[in-house]
């Protein structure tokens, strides 16, 4: 069946417009061709983009059985190897992400709330009146040790001393356009030696695995180190014939859940950071809603905040980290808004574009919270974490990290952008990033009746 319209230049060019500046691009083809269009990029299969919260809908609200996601995100095997949630379709998938989910969700999610505020509070003791430093490194720096002692209940030694580095120079090989594209064409995914970027870039991920097997075995080896951390959860897991998860299983998810689960978390605050101190009214409304809770609050009082949260809303709405969800491959003939698709079409619910459309969100290139204020989006409207089977696993988490840290840093610091440049939307790997990571001043400590020391 003849796929939807989408642009006419060559594959080779599309891909190029795709990796270098793909919202402008998403922008451009969905002014021209409407709410489906498809994209084709040299070397991948034609992606059909879908930006209508209708036909968004019917894709998550599908049966599962109708498409594989897994297939379809070969693009982060690099990264996180072949046993990866990422890129599992059918039973397993559902069986490993069952597995997964109890450490991101409900009262364990809370538990975490207290961790979160110390490791912030630590971070932000470091800074200097008036030096200059980069938000989204310091982000990283939070997420990360959250993630590490939640996947692995690591706050210290030798190996978590050795992985954040490690991890963090790893994904600053993708951290531009142009160092992008490794991930996109196959022939710059050769090792030429520890010298070339690919060389470069398989030797820092060998050795992150050598720092997980090293951690799988001596939790194997001494079971008594087992706590309630995710891994200590992985190692107990039986499949239904009793086995346990292999050792490339766990290294393998063990880095999509490291790779996932701080880079975009660490890139949402450093733009929610941006706005807020570009736009002094927000930050002048959101200080008066933090200082309601007087001293001392407990950390759900702040999560709970509504304002808060509706500048985490509109920084996840404005600049998805995430931009499109993952593509669903039809495994039979398929019709999504009464168009037909045959087997093999990749179907990509498109979150940048659903979140940019007028109807939905009047003035969309206006950061404004207040529209999370006015009125409730749907779960096909409002769609930063995805949706359906896929939606991201740690979302509950991802939420509560950014309006802890926010909370925690701006109760107890004066901030101010360090330099009045522009701040434009860049592609950070399969990510959309700031381009100069936001650099921020420390101008000085709140007043001391003001300081916060959550407790």
């Amino acid at each position: 069946m003849k796929l939807p319209d989408g642009p006419k230049n060559p594959a080779l060019l599309q891909l190029i417009q795709w990796i270098a500046n793909p919202l402008d691009y998403l922008d451009d083809c969905a002014k021209r061709y409407g709410d489906i269009f498809t994209l084709r990029l040299s070397g991948f299969r034609p992606f059909v983009f879908i930006n209508n919260p209708q036909g968004i809908q019917e894709i998550f609200t599908a049966d599962a059985k109708n498409f594989d996601a897994g297939r379809s995100n070969g693009i982060v095997r690099p990264l996180v190897g072949d046993n990866s949630l990422i890129l599992l379709d059918g039973e397993r998938h559902k069986r490993e992400r069952k597995l997964l989910m109890p450490p991101f969700h409900g009262e364990k999610v809370k538990s975490y709330a207290q961790l979160i505020c110390q490791i912030t509070q630590r971070v932000g003791s470091q800074w200097q009146v008036n030096q200059p430093f980069v938000a989204r490194t310091v982000m990283q720096d939070i997420t990360l040790e959250v993630i590490l002692h939640t996947v692995f209940g690591l706050s210290e030694g030798d190996r978590y001393q050795q992985i954040k580095p490690l991890l963090a120079s790893m994904l600053d090989m993708t951290g531009s356009p142009l160092r992008s594209s490794m991930l996109f064409f196959s022939f710059l995914q050769k090792d030429l030696g520890a010298w070339s970027p690919w060389g470069k870039f398989l030797r820092r991920k060998q050795r992150i695995y050598e720092l997980l097997q090293a951690e799988i075995d001596e939790r194997r080896g001494h079971p008594e180190l087992n706590g309630k951390d995710i891994l200590s959860l992985m190692l107990s897991a039986k499949d239904e014939n009793g086995q346990p998860m292999t050792d490339d299983q766990l290294r393998d998810e063990m880095m999509t859940l490291l790779f996932a689960g701080h880079e975009t978390t660490a890139t949402a605050l450093a733009w929610a950071f941006y706005w807020i101190h570009k736009l002094p009214h927000i930050k002048e409304k959101l200080l008066q809603e933090i200082d309601t809770l007087g001293d001392n609050p407990d950390p759900m009082e702040v999560y709970r905040l509504p304002y808060l949260t509706a500048i985490c809303q509109e920084t996840l709405r404005i600049y998805p980290v995430v931009f499109i969800a993952f593509p669903r491959m039809a495994k039979s003939t398929v019709e999504i808004m009464g168009h037909q698709f045959d087997a093999g079409t990749m179907l990509t619910p498109c979150i940048y574009l659903v979140h940019h459309r007028e109807e939905l969100y009047p003035e969309p290139k206006q950061f404004r919270p207040e529209r999370f204020l006015e009125r409730e989006y749907s779960p096909y409207e409002f769609i930063p974490f995805g949706g359906g089977n896929r939606r991201c696993l740690g979302y509950a988490l991802a939420m509560l990290e950014m309006k802890l840290v926010i909370g925690t840093i701006l109760s107890n610091y004066h901030l101010a952008l360090a330099d009045n440049k522009p701040v434009i939307p860049q592609r950070r790997g399969l990510t959309i990033a700031p381009s100069n990571g936001v650099p921020l001043l420390m101008t000085g400590r709140r007043a001391a009746q003001r300081t916060v020391v959550f407790s």
